[in-house]
């Protein structure tokens, strides 16, 4: 896929900043909505509840880490990652009070993180060769496929909520006009329009959406309504000034200070046994990120900054968000997507997005505007950035046999385990769908390696034509 930016190009500074924005929308409501899943799992409420905004901070400053790190030659974004839900559950639940829960948060980072830099020392060591032939494109290919894939009842399921409690049908036809736009600027567009077609198309969305609920108002009817307004009017109800215009963010360590006396070795333990583990299975999809990235941009980001590099990054940027946010960071798919679509792979415009991520936690009102985007047109949106992912999976297939019985039985183990959603839980540890299936089709390929060849084709044997 030839780039209209490459990772080195620097676009012009009105169109960075578009650019950046399109960035944030994609990544910003995964990142914000992990804060909000561990409060409700573990009862946090008011002023002990962990502050999305503190986790928009922290991938900010966790992506500038991954930037340094990899030398500026990665254009991928770090946010929140679900697969440390239920650890980052655990570090509440075991703790003694908020503030010991809060110090968890961060010392289970700090251990995920070591299992990155561990590893990266490894790799550094004896190279990246091994890997190549640990996880060829034959096992690569669909599990990047399955993470598009395992997304998809996401974007669904948004594009049905209204979020004011209106009417299904209203829902899907405004994330279906958010979708539209953002194809129709993709394809048809100018250059401009082309780089931008998902701020197009949410805005175009979120229009329409607002029209409607206006309507639902206007005429009582409550079916129309599907936007909910509250967060940029309950910001309006307090009175807009400088003081709630720019508000200071919750940052982890600020309560976490407090905890230092109520930590044990009992529960340091319970950290590890929680944080470890998930490492490793966030380190396989980190291998799959990169590779899906590195088919895109046509460049392989394994050999050059090197896959020690990319972890070391990782692991430093997600203990750095950590600390700031309380949610370790991971590469995020929808980064990656956008890069795909809008074919602009400038490491600039991830810098500008990092930068853009930790000005706006401090911004009341541009959060406030995010969090009234209707779910169902940021589903709309994501109905593509999430085939993205899946086709760019599916293309790295294209250079597999899959009329040769071994490949064609790899790929279906993982494209069966990931979308039936195969998970294996260790008490509070769970190994995630898209985890299993790398793991069961880097066991299926090794199995059936011993076989040049063994092809189904008619006439011919498993190792060779028929005579």
């Amino acid at each position: 896929m030839k780039m209209i930016y490459g990772v080195s190009d620097r676009p012009k500074a009105g169109r960075l900043v578009a650019f950046a924005v399109q960035q944030l929308l994609a990544i910003m409501a995964a990142t914000l909505v992990v804060p909000v899943i561990v409060n409700s799992g573990a009862g946090l409420t008011g002023p002990d509840a962990m502050s999305t905004a503190a986790a928009l901070f922290g991938a900010g400053v966790g992506t500038l880490v991954y930037v340094l790190f990899t030398k500026r030659r990665s254009p991928v974004f770090l946010g929140s990652s679900f697969a440390f839900i239920g650890s980052m559950s655990a570090a509440f639940a075991g703790a003694a009070s908020v503030a010991v829960g809060y110090l968890g948060l961060i010392i289970g980072a700090v251990f995920a993180g070591l299992v990155y830099v561990a590893i990266a020392a490894v790799v550094k060591l004896v190279g990246v060769k091994w890997l190549n032939k640990l996880m060829p494109a034959v096992v690569v290919g669909p599990t990047v496929s399955i993470i598009g894939l395992s997304l998809a009842g996401n974007a669904v399921g948004d594009l049905q909520k209204a979020n004011a409690g209106g009417s299904v049908y209203i829902a899907i036809l405004c994330g279906l006009a958010a979708l539209i736009v953002t194809m129709v600027c993709s394809t048809y567009g100018g250059k401009t329009a082309r780089l931008i077609p998902f701020i197009i198309g949410i805005l175009s969305g979120y229009a329409l959406a607002a029209i409607f609920t206006g309507m639902g108002f206007a005429t009582g009817c409550d079916a129309l309504k599907i936007t909910d307004f509250s967060p940029l009017t309950g910001l309006v109800s307090e009175g807009v000034n400088l003081s709630t215009f720019f508000t200071l963010p919750d940052f982890t360590f600020f309560t976490a200070l407090g905890g230092f006396s109520g930590i044990d070795a009992a529960y340091i333990g319970t950290l590890a046994v929680a944080y470890v583990p998930v490492a490793f299975v966030v380190f396989a999809e980190h291998i799959a990120d990169h590779k899906n990235i590195s088919s895109i941009i046509e460049k392989d980001l394994l050999e050059d900054p090197g896959l020690s590099r990319t972890l070391l990054g990782d692991g430093v940027g997600s203990m750095v968000g950590a600390f700031f946010g309380g949610c370790p960071n991971t590469t995020y798919g929808e980064s990656i997507a956008c890069v795909a679509i809008t074919r602009n792979a400038s490491v600039y415009t991830i810098i500008a997005a990092a930068v853009g991520a930790i000005i706006i936690s401090f911004v009341s009102p541009f959060v406030a505007f995010v969090n009234s985007i209707p779910s169902c047109v940021m589903g709309g949106v994501c109905m593509a950035l999430y085939g993205f992912i899946a086709v760019s999976g599916l293309k790295m297939v294209q250079t597999v046999d899959l009329n040769e019985n071994r490949n064609l039985f790899v790929v279906s183990a993982i494209l069966i385990a990931g979308i039936g959603g195969l998970t294996i839980s260790f008490g509070e540890i769970t190994i995630t769908n898209v985890a299993v299936a790398l793991i069961l089709g880097i066991i299926v390929n090794a199995v059936l390696s011993g076989k040049e060849t063994n092809r189904s084709d008619d006439g011919e044997k498993e190792n060779g034509p028929s005579k």
